[in-house]
């Protein structure tokens, strides 16, 4: 079998970068391990960012039955202050949850109808980059290709195939989830997160979802005060504090078992690619290091490389370098200004003059909200290029 590029994952990032490719007229094959309908472990969130790739996409949010717009985020802090940040009504969308089984799903249907071709239950089991192509082998057989694209995962079968994995890496971040039904009207509706004195730079999440559900965890960063390995023990003593049993009301009831999963953000100084090889999504540690997100920046990836590819197709060096440039250029300052921030996050004062700073008006509100939740670069004010006359004044997507 051969094929122009081939694209190894069908999550977002892969997803991404195959109808970006299909849109250039180059012949596109996805393939993934997993069966239709698998549970990717995810917060399900969507920024301002994301829904902007997703409607560039062409992704329609009636295909996914638990998509819910979030109109108002309260952020509480270590303390116990809270603050509602609203989000601009009647201009668009700038926030949404959805479940990431049906998100998946509705984008492999996606690339199918733009004409890509995606197989699943299918995995990848060798690799090998030569002078002139890209030789695969699959479960179903060997696939020769001019460019391969690892979108699959933070620990990528690919770049252990090509011998570019980092050995002993397990990510900047630890996530942890579980979904909720019955929960209370406020859980319900509206995007909660709480800075816990002992989680921090972490945080405590709940996401709001149709029918009173909610998807609630938490995310600690890597080496600081809870462990890795104590997280499942922890998860208790969270649901119990005050405030927390509140929120999801008497009600809750657990409707999955939890699950943990780690977070890769180094795309500062992961290795992008090499040869006719490029990674994208969690195979390039894109996720944002303040917030853990990470489904916009894959979406990003997936354009960008697809991009690349298009622009340098005859020229698997020169493909590579504008992939990585257009990562240094877009993504690198978003990420070294998120990385600046997690120190102020570090310590309760932090937080606690953050929230209150960015509550003082509804000025700061509205603007930290839609800031929050990338409706911007994060590190805009890093790149004055990027700079424009309607900053933080577009509409949302699907206006």
């Amino acid at each position: 079998m051969r094929t122009e590029v081939l694209v190894v994952g069908a999550g977002p990032a892969g997803i991404a970068t195959a109808i970006h490719l299909r849109r250039a007229g180059r012949e596109v094959l996805v393939v993934d391990k997993a069966a239709p309908g698998r549970d990717k472990i995810c917060g399900d969130g969507l920024t301002a960012s994301a829904l902007r790739e997703l409607e560039l996409l062409g992704l329609d949010p009636t295909d996914i039955p638990s998509w819910q717009p979030v109109h108002d985020v309260v952020v509480r802090s270590p303390l116990g202050h809270r603050c509602r940040f609203p989000l601009p009504r009647g201009s668009g969308t700038y926030a949404a949850i959805a479940r990431r089984a049906e998100l998946d799903a509705a984008l492999v249907q996606r690339a199918r109808a733009e004409g890509v071709e995606v197989t699943q239950n299918t995995a990848m089991l060798s690799a090998v980059l030569g002078r002139k192509t890209a030789t695969v082998e699959l479960d179903s057989g060997r696939l020769d290709a001019d460019y391969v694209v690892g979108a699959d995962g933070m620990w990528s079968p690919l770049r252990r195939a090509l011998g570019h994995a980092r050995t002993g890496y397990r990510g900047e971040w630890h996530a942890f989830r579980q979904y909720f039904t019955g929960v209370s009207e406020a859980a319900a509706t509206e995007l909660f997160i709480s800075f816990e004195a002992d989680l921090l730079p972490g945080y405590f999440w709940s996401f709001p979802l149709p029918g009173g559900g909610a998807n609630v965890g938490f995310g600690i960063q890597r080496g600081h005060k809870h462990r890795i390995q104590e997280m499942g023990a922890l998860w208790p003593d969270l649901l119990a504090r005050p405030h927390i049993r509140e929120l999801l009301g008497p009600g809750a009831t657990p409707e999955t078992p939890h699950r943990a999963w780690p977070i890769p953000a180094a795309i500062d100084q992961t290795l992008s690619g090499r040869g006719r090889a490029l990674y994208v999504g969690d195979a390039a540690a894109a996720c944002d290091p303040m917030t853990g997100e990470g489904i916009g920046q894959a979406l990003v990836t997936g354009r960008m490389a697809a991009n690349a590819i298009t622009a340098a197709f005859e020229d698997p060096p020169q493909a590579q370098w504008r992939y990585r440039e257009s990562i240094e250029a877009e993504l690198v300052p978003d990420h070294r200004m998120s990385a600046l921030l997690i120190r102020a996050l570090q310590h309760r004062k932090g937080v606690r003059v953050a929230v209150r700073v960015a509550g003082a008006t509804n000025w700061t509100r509205t603007n930290f909200a839609r800031w929050l939740f990338e409706d911007e670069p994060r590190g805009v004010l890093l790149t004055p290029r990027r700079w424009h006359r309607d900053f933080l004044g577009r509409p949302g997507a699907y206006r």
